[in-house]
């Protein structure tokens, strides 16, 4: 045995100790309506409920994509809409778009999108609907548009872990999906292929998507921008509220002229 095995056997952490109610076993009798124990079935304790439901959170969460601590930290209770610096009507509306991702969040459906410069607030909103469904046990896949792209392309490697099929149908199928920096790509015509071919087949089978973009909808490729702005499944809302570290205010013009709607 080497000197690293060696070590490694002697610093074993001591076993976890045995759970005092069903003393490791995993299982108990429930009581019966008399309280006395009804030893003619069994059923989980509570201390394989836990468990489990450890297990899950962790599957769940490294699905996700929200393993950054900063991204974990994006919650609904984190999100500042009462920003002190802000004139009234852009308090309005970053409470209205804090609104529309909180109702997003407690029922998932349709689509909901967020445009807006860096720093306004959109990623926060957009991560806070993802660690919202986590803690509620539902499945959700965070990507950053650039990096899920990147990611596209590595998969050709002989090297990659995963299969580009793999990786395309998780996010392609994903029971709710959040892009976000939707227009920061490089605009190849591979990356708008691949990005089409993804928002065109959760547009197709009505999958709950939300998507934030710094782009106006005229600054996006057309055929993706048109699924945006479809009322019959889409929320397109113009976040107006300033860069929230250096106050450098939002453009006057929304996309399009549109007026943000509420879901």
């Amino acid at each position: 045995m080497d000197t690293w095995s060696s070590a490694k056997s002697t610093k074993e952490a001591p076993p976890e100790p045995a759970c005092p109610v069903c003393n490791g076993a995993g299982f108990v009798h429930p009581r019966s309506p008399s309280g006395k124990p009804d030893y003619s079935r069994t059923v989980p304790c509570t201390c394989t409920l836990q468990k489990r439901e450890k297990e899950q959170q962790s599957r769940l969460r490294q699905y996700s994509g929200l393993e950054a601590k900063l991204l974990q930290n994006m919650t609904f209770e984190s999100f500042d809409w009462k920003r002190v610096n802000l004139p009234p009507e852009q308090r309005e509306n970053l409470k209205k778009a804090f609104d529309n991702a909180l109702d997003f969040a407690k029922a998932p459906e349709g689509w909901l999108v967020f445009q807006g410069i860096n720093g306004c607030g959109k990623t926060h909103l957009a991560a806070a609907i993802a660690n919202y469904c986590l803690k509620e046990g539902q499945p959700v896949k965070f990507v950053v548009v650039p990096d899920l792209l990147d990611h596209l392309r590595s998969t050709f490697s002989p090297e990659s872990p995963v299969t580009y099929d793999q990786l395309f149908e998780e996010v392609k199928n994903a029971p709710l999906l959040i892009l976000d920096d939707l227009g920061k790509q490089s605009t190849t015509p591979w990356a708008e292929e691949k990005l089409y071919q993804i928002i065109n087949h959760r547009y197709n089978y009505r999958l709950p998507t939300v998507v934030t973009t710094n782009c106006t909808i005229d600054e996006l490729d057309s055929p993706i921008s048109s699924r945006f702005v479809d009322p019959k499944i889409s929320v397109f809302f113009n976040i107006t509220a300033p860069d929230y570290w250096s106050g450098r205010p939002a453009p006057k013009k929304t996309a399009r002229g549109r007026k943000e709607r509420r879901g």
